[in-house]
């Protein structure tokens, strides 16, 4: 992306914000006053007492320094103007940008994640965008002072001697070009740290999230050796980035000294000729050190800008990602009264994008979770999924709240394509359990309460008693306002499995899907666990995958799913009659 596009993109984060960076500029043309001045002033009574010195009385000295002192108030006021508010103005941009990118995190579909590390994407939601801040703060002001300084310089400097000014002008450009080459391998190179930085979160998040496994296993020593891999290909990045900055700041120093040679001896053969006086030598190497002063910084703050050009780069990546699942511009709001009808109609779903589900199957030997099922289960029925591992039992799950949209066919709630509901009334009407059971880092009560934000502590209380949870809950050194702990890890396995059940009671969906929500449980949380699946699924529409064929017994049909498809359906006894797969399966598990 070029730097122009990525601007442009940019601007509409600094828009709101306008005036602020409008009246920071003022200031910062203020503050450079005094810079611009006081060589002014060394000229004036330089001049003075080198050509009529009964000119220079203190009275004009006293008023000269009151002047100065003037312009220095104004220049430390102006200052604090800019440190203050200029900051707070990136800060409210980085908050927006921030807002904005978190909330296309939560549109982004399960595809997305599941190619994306979240160390990374923590990374562009943190450090680069601290680093757009000091770029949207920065840069404009650094290039805006430095712009006046140099004009400024350039119309007082050709006034004292035309040659000498052009010839330090003509250098200004060389240096620009010959940085070029440096600016640019910065930017690939940040870029490249960036992802590094990203791949290190990624492997630290892992490993303390896992740290009980490593521990068990006495595999400290791999997770070190694994972290010091990634720790060098981040060395190795700012090795490569501070090289590049090496070059780029020599070869600004090394014009820098080539333009104080040029005046230092030009400007001494001016003097020795009389062509131009000693305050006009002394005001030209001041205002040349502040032109050269303006020129460094500018080339300083390339560093800056390439860091933040960089984290508008990834910003704009985030933001331009295709959401996969969105509403259609027809869709409507899924009604409040949702009867719990389900039909698959000839659904067919590859995790890969596919145009024609027939033809690629045919031509190209495409691989299909699902192909061509169709199902129908009826209001308030106890389905429950069955088959061998890799069969889709999950994908058929997924599928229903539109975690991933399907390639072919279509899936009907209440007779009507769930592509012409509005997301968000679909999922909201729809309660999930999975295996691994998410608990936030939040309190119980918390945590019960994500099923229906806003909901009383009355309702929390009911919801927890309605899943069994609500004694051991109390049992708790905070009752309901005990903090749980990361991902709830000060309770057990049953105890997050009931509290997950109470979050989906106080949702109190009309279409309920377990996945495999009691597989990890030892058998006697299962059947407490169980008896609270049992109570929250009367009235509702419920589909039920499992693995422990025991939990299954009393559905009121079981469907059972091959990777050709519905293989086999009926109730327990009938498929057991049968003797076909299910029964198979079954016996494998007494």
């Amino acid at each position: 992306m070029s730097n122009k596009y990525l601007l442009k993109r940019f601007y509409p984060y600094f828009k709101p914000y306008l005036h602020i960076l409008l009246f920071d500029l003022f200031c910062a043309s203020l503050t450079s006053v005094c810079d611009l001045v006081l060589p002014l002033i060394v000229r004036f009574i330089t001049n003075t007492i080198t050509t009529s010195p009964s000119d220079l009385t203190v009275n004009l000295v006293v008023r000269l320094t009151l002047l100065y002192l003037a312009l220095r108030i104004i220049d430390v006021s102006a200052n604090y103007y800019m440190q203050n508010r200029g900051h707070i103005m990136g800060a409210r941009i980085e908050k927006d940008m921030r807002k904005d990118l978190f909330g296309k995190f939560q549109e982004l579909s399960y595809g997305y994640y599941s190619s994306n590390k979240t160390g990374q994407l923590i990374s562009r939601i943190t450090t680069d965008l601290f680093d757009i801040t000091e770029f949207a703060h920065h840069c404009p002001e650094e290039y805006f002072i430095a712009a006046v300084k140099i004009v400024v310089s350039f119309t007082v400097l050709i006034q004292v001697n035309v040659p000498l000014t052009l010839l330090l002008f003509a250098l200004i450009p060389l240096m620009l070009l010959c940085a070029m080459k440096f600016r640019v391998r910065m930017r690939n190179a940040f870029k490249w740290q960036r992802s590094e930085l990203g791949e290190i979160n990624s492997h630290v998040e892992d490993s303390l999230l896992g740290i009980r496994v490593s521990k068990s296993f006495a595999n400290e020593d791999v997770e070190e050796a694994r972290f010091e891999e990634g720790n060098e290909r981040f060395l190795s990045t700012k090795k490569y980035a501070y090289r590049n900055m090496a070059g780029f700041r020599g070869v600004t120093r090394l014009f820098d000294g080539l333009m104080y040679i040029s005046i230092v001896f030009f400007g001494s053969v001016a003097l020795i000729k009389g062509a131009i006086t000693a305050g006009d030598f002394i005001a030209y190497l001041m205002y040349v050190a502040v032109l050269l002063e303006s020129v460094r910084r500018v080339v300083e703050f390339t560093e800056q800008f390439q860091r933040g050009i960089t984290g508008i780069e990834r910003f704009i990546e985030i933001m331009d990602t295709e959401i996969e699942i969105e509403d259609s511009p027809d869709a409507v709001d899924m009604p409040d009264e949702v009867r719990g009808d389900i039909e698959f109609d000839n659904v067919s779903f590859s995790y890969t994008e596919v145009s024609d589900p027939d033809d690629v199957v045919d031509e190209q030997g495409e691989t299909f979770v699902l192909k061509g099922l169709s199902l129908k289960i009826s209001s308030g029925e106890n389905v429950a999924i069955v088959g061998p591992s890799g069969a889709g039992k999950t994908t058929f799950c997924n599928l229903i709240p539109r975690f991933y949209d399907v390639s072919g066919g279509a899936i009907l709630v209440d007779g009507k394509d769930i592509r012409g509901y509005k997301v968000r009334s679909l999922r909201t009407r729809i309660g999930m359990m999975q295996q691994e059971v998410y608990l936030f880092s939040d309190t119980v009560a918390g945590n019960i309460e994500y099923g229906k934000p806003g909901a009383s502590r009355e309702e929390i209380i009911e919801a927890a008693k309605l899943a069994g949870a609500h004694e051991f809950i109390m049992e708790l050194p905070d009752g309901y306002d005990t903090y749980v702990g990361e991902r709830g890890a000060r309770l057990s396995g049953g105890q997050k499995q009931r509290i997950s059940i109470a979050r989906v009671f106080l949702k109190n969906p009309p279409i309920l899907i377990l996945d495999e929500a009691t597989s990890s449980l030892d058998n006697e949380s299962e059947r407490y666990i169980q008896e609270s699946l049992a109570e929250l699924a009367k009235g509702r529409t419920t589909i039920t995958i499992a693995h422990r064929l025991s939990t299954v017994k009393n559905a009121g049909r079981i469907i059972v799913l091959t990777e050709g498809g519905i293989a086999e359906e009926g109730t327990h006894d009938e498929l057991l009659e049968k003797g076909g797969i299910y029964a198979d399966l079954y016996n494998l598990t007494i």
